[in-house]
């Protein structure tokens, strides 16, 4: 069945709506930063640069690295924004845009994000790179799709009593990360933990500026809380949905975190540039098959 102008929207040049990228213009291996500047400080490291396109936030280089074609795209911040990305990033490569059709064969996307984090535990080092082994989804964007056969109940269901959450939110939701990408990404000087994703940067992250958060000690909720072999690690604003989105639609995804923070110490990197540089190219060189 074909999928109707309203929800595949193309724009006149023949490139999926808010993206601008037309199929060709994107590779199977696929790096998402928050930041569009952060887009240069990948593909400078490209032997050359393809493509170029630049539509609000969502800035777009492919070009080839040691050999190996590469996208590296911003989503802006937010799970919102990853909403967007990873449906049309999918659409790209799995729906025919001249039939409006999905395609006999699938393609499978290696994603990965390269972003910063603050990290909740007191043991993590400002300056060290985190991987992700799950998403904590506590944002509310995941629960809109068909969820069921991805998420961890037990974890989630734990997670509830310790937090004492309130029902009025949206319900949290555990995503593990593709393993091939983590076995493939992984050194031993790598930390791993869970990484929860939340709605807002201020009082979802339990900051306080002028405005009160609802919980005042949900920050310490999130720190003590153990399941299992799993803990809380670290804070930021898209991980869980990239992994919930990836897992649904088929892809493999990792999110590489750059520790610019430590909340339980209260201390923030005097070398935020040379960190996330560091993991740039870190993860670069890890890609190349």
């Amino acid at each position: 069945m074909s999928i109707k102008q309203s929800e595949l929207i193309l724009n006149p040049d023949g490139s999926i709506y808010h993206l601008h990228l037309r199929p060709e213009d994107l590779a199977t291996t696929i790096i998402t930063v928050g930041d569009p500047d952060r887009v240069d400080q990948v593909s400078k490291y490209f032997d050359h640069i393809e493509f170029k396109q630049h539509k609000r936030e969502f800035k777009t280089h492919t070009g080839s690295y040691k050999n190996q074609r590469i996208t590296v795209i911003s989503t802006g911040i937010g799970s919102d924004n990853i909403d967007i990305v990873l449906n049309e990033l999918d659409a790209l490569v799995n729906i025919d845009f001249e039939t409006r059709t999905l395609k006999n064969k699938l393609t499978a996307l290696d994603i990965v994000r390269i972003g910063t984090s603050g990290a909740l535990q007191a043991d993590i080092p400002v300056d060290s790179i985190l991987m992700s082994t799950h998403g904590l989804d506590i944002n509310g964007m995941l629960p809109s799709y068909k969820i069921e056969t991805i998420r961890n109940k037990a974890f989630e269901k734990a997670f509830c009593m310790h937090t004492e959450w309130n029902n009025d939110r949206a319900q949290p939701v555990l995503v593990e990360n593709s393993k091939p990408l983590e076995h493939q990404l992984y050194e031993n000087h790598i930390l791993t933990g869970v990484t929860a994703t939340c709605g807002g940067f201020y009082g979802p992250q339990g900051r306080m500026l002028r405005l009160e958060p609802k919980d005042s000690i949900f920050r310490d909720k999130l720190q003590s809380f153990r399941y299992e072999d799993l803990k809380i690690t670290n804070f930021e604003m898209e991980t869980s949905a990239i992994y919930g989105l990836s897992k649904l639609l088929g892809h493999q995804a990792c999110s590489m975190n750059a520790i610019l923070a430590n909340r339980a110490n209260g201390c923030f990197s005097k070398k935020p540039d040379e960190t996330i540089d560091n993991l740039i190219q870190y993860t670069l060189n890890k890609l190349i098959h």
